[in-house]
């Protein structure tokens, strides 16, 4: 068994080891000068203080390493910042995109469903006129087409004026009244075209007639006044002529001047009503809805 020690002896033993160290240390300061410390006290002493400057060094060299991590920890959460604050404006960059891509979904499907509505109701027109007009579309007097905006009928004048005139005959009448029924259904533009074959006006008719272009801008002109008088709203008429300028046929021949010699009323959507001047000159102004119909005769 180990002697139990008391309190007493314990402080008197740390005093008297403080006492030696503080012994030492004098010792050290004072062994140069009287040459009493051992060459194996000076070693170890020499040898506890490089040991101090190894560690201090170390520590010194820990820290600085610490400090340029420090450093590159900062710039690396301030690049993280950056790109925190780059993505949350990219997030609602995306987020408008969405929003207007959504809107513009919306928009297309709401015109989609307008224009079905709309070919649905030029459907019923077109199947209107045909059934109505069925007998003229058989013998080719009448041609009547479902285009990709609105519907083209094409009248030859035998059945509508006589020869160098553009008075209505009662047949012509009769057949445009039956189109002017149809008509006052929609709200569409209507354009009401005068053709001619390209034989000059001669005679007592140059007085009221001088060339094509007045003859065909008349024979309109007689067309759309009947549509107002039966219904169809004047503002949505425009009269135009085109003379012998855009036909349909060969004028070398008796046939094809007869095809040429023509009226033709077309109907547009509103939107399209600043295109009324030129509507002969679009590529596919003449021809039919892919998929669409077209009544003629079999001849």
């Amino acid at each position: 068994m180990k002697p139990c020690s008391s309190p007493l002896k314990r402080r008197s033993r740390r005093a008297h080891d403080a006492h030696a160290r503080t012994a030492l240390a004098l010792a050290l300061l004072l062994g140069g000068a009287v040459g009493c410390v051992s060459a194996g006290t000076y070693d170890e002493v020499v040898g506890e203080r490089d040991a101090l400057a190894a560690r201090v060094a170390r520590l010194e060299a820990s820290n600085e390493s610490l400090s340029a991590e420090r450093v590159a920890l900062l710039e690396g959460l301030e690049d993280l910042r950056e790109e925190q604050q780059t993505l949350t404006r990219d997030v609602r960059k995306l987020r408008k995109e969405r929003e207007r891509l959504a809107r513009s979904l919306e928009a297309r499907e709401a015109e989609l469903a307008r224009q079905n509505e709309e070919v649905a109701r030029l459907r019923g027109t077109y199947d209107a006129l045909v059934s109505d007009l069925e007998s003229e579309v058989a013998a080719g007097e009448i041609e009547i087409q479902q285009l990709r905006e609105g519907l083209r009928v094409n009248v030859s004048d035998a059945i509508l004026f006589p020869s160098g005139s553009a008075t209505l005959n009662e047949r012509g009448r009769a057949v445009l009244l039956k189109v002017a029924e149809q008509l006052a259904k929609l709200d569409h533009v209507v354009l009401v075209e005068g053709h001619t074959d390209n034989v000059p006006i001669r005679g007592s008719l140059t007085r009221r007639y001088p060339t094509n272009w007045e003859l065909a801008g008349a024979r309109a002109a007689r067309v759309a006044r009947l549509f107002e008088e039966h219904g169809v709203s004047g503002d949505r008429l425009t009269v135009l002529s085109f003379a012998d300028k855009r036909p349909v046929a060969s004028n070398d021949t008796p046939e094809g001047r007869a095809l040429n010699r023509r009226i033709e009323i077309r109907l547009k959507p509103r939107d399209a009503a600043d295109a009324a001047a030129r509507p002969a000159s679009d590529a596919d102004a003449r021809e039919p809805a892919a998929g669409g119909s077209q009544a003629r005769s079999g001849s």
